[in-house]
């Protein structure tokens, strides 16, 4: 598969995620996005945590969570 074909199949789904998020009720949109901005701080803490503890892959994990939580909330605007 070539690198072009995987940018426009990413493109493809954004606007894809984006049309069904802009669907959602204002009040949905808002209450799915308070939830996601409060798992990303919930997992950014983990994310320290565990570090502080040794556990790499446990730290690395938390953070990807954080990551993508905020990703879909900034979505949500």
């Amino acid at each position: 598969m070539s690198r072009s074909t995987i940018h426009r199949a990413d493109a493809d789904l954004k606007h894809a995620w984006l049309a069904r998020f802009q669907a959602l009720p204002p009040s949905a949109r808002h209450a799915l996005r308070a939830a996601l901005l409060d798992l990303r701080a919930d997992a950014r803490h983990r994310a320290e945590l565990q570090w502080r503890r040794h556990k790499g892959p446990m730290a690395c994990y938390w953070r990807a969570v954080g990551v993508y939580a905020g990703h879909l909330a900034r979505a949500l605007r």
